[in-house]
């Protein structure tokens, strides 16, 4: 077992965790690296292609396509911070992480989770300027004001885990290095410290309000506000294409803050490996996967985008 504790002061300093998020038959590891591969790399391919699509379209240069192209490339980086580790250690002999990787992947995980809470958040406000607002929409959400709501995002984001990283990483930790997940969670790894964390968990909590609830209340008043404005327009073909724009969003937020929900905002005496664990293969592996699809698949813009890109990068017919 690759375990190494230095005694310094009297205290012990883990240097490496040991991940046991899966069950250890090589078999089944082997079953289960070949589909999260094929996942992970589907889940690159798509965003990709919805990145150069936004790109490469001038029709697609508009506030709602500015921050799903910021939303891809987040989940392309969100994705990137848990799985290939991931993949590497289901062949592992033993599934180990450094001491300091582990906290840097925590740190990203959860200010790359955060920031996509807040980019969801205001991807809701924009589809309530554009219906509720549609005659000032382009002076509301200008160019400007994009690029400071997706900074403010990502720096409120990566700020909330710096505090998180120092309430976890500041507990001292027993001779075990367990972690009973298969990656550096915030919960799985408080649990391995010496010391009473009730105070840091309850701080962690109240974070977890401030990610999740305060963002998905803006985000239900702003729809109370939408379909109020749906239901007063007259044609019900304009009924549709206005709920049509917001499917997709809705979609997402319902995938999103119930996963997330359902891990942060619980007490960790509920905390259960197995379920958690499926829970989150689903907000890091699968909602990853899905988001694009769900994005593009009612979208004629991005579908008409998309094509124009294939082709571009399409073989040329044999004659």
């Amino acid at each position: 077992m690759i375990t190494r504790i230095l005694e310094v002061d009297n205290r012990t300093m883990t240097t490496y965790f040991i991940l046991l998020g899966f069950p250890t038959r090589p078999a089944f590891q082997l079953l289960l690296f070949s589909v999260f591969l094929a996942a992970y790399l589907l889940t690159l391919l798509e965003n990709l292609l919805i990145i150069l699509a936004i790109r490469s379209d001038g029709t697609l240069h508009t506030a709602m396509y500015f921050f799903l192209f910021v939303l891809s490339c987040s989940e392309t980086c969100y994705t990137l911070v848990i799985v290939p580790k991931m993949l590497s250690n289901l062949l592992a002999t033993v599934p180990s992480i450094s001491f300091v990787g582990c906290a840097a992947q925590l740190y990203f995980f959860v200010g790359l989770a955060c920031t996509n809470c807040f980019l969801i958040a205001v991807m809701g406000y924009d589809r309530y300027v554009a219906i509720c607002h549609p005659l000032n929409y382009t002076l509301i959400v200008s160019r400007a004001t994009c690029v400071h709501l997706v900074l403010a995002s990502s720096l409120c984001g990566f700020l909330i885990s710096v505090v998180v990283n120092l309430l976890v990483f500041s507990v001292p930790f027993c001779a075990s290095n367990r972690i009973d997940h298969f990656f550096c969670d915030i919960f799985p790894v408080l649990k391995l410290g010496c010391t009473d964390t009730n105070l840091k968990e309850m701080a962690i909590f109240f974070l977890s309000i401030l990610v999740l609830l305060v963002p998905f209340v803006l985000i239900f008043v702003s729809y109370v506000f939408i379909v109020s404005t749906i239901l007063r327009i007259s044609s019900v073909e304009g009924q549709r294409k206005a709920f049509a724009t917001c499917a997709s969003h809705l979609t997402v937020v319902a995938i999103h803050y119930g996963c997330a929900s359902f891990i942060y905002l619980r007490p960790t005496s509920l905390y259960s490996s197995d379920k958690d664990s499926l829970v989150a293969v689903t907000y890091t592996v699968i909602t990853p996967l899905l988001n694009p699809v769900v994005y593009t698949l009612r979208n004629k813009e991005v579908k008409t985008a998309l094509r124009k890109v294939l082709s571009r990068y399409s073989f040329p017919k044999a004659v």
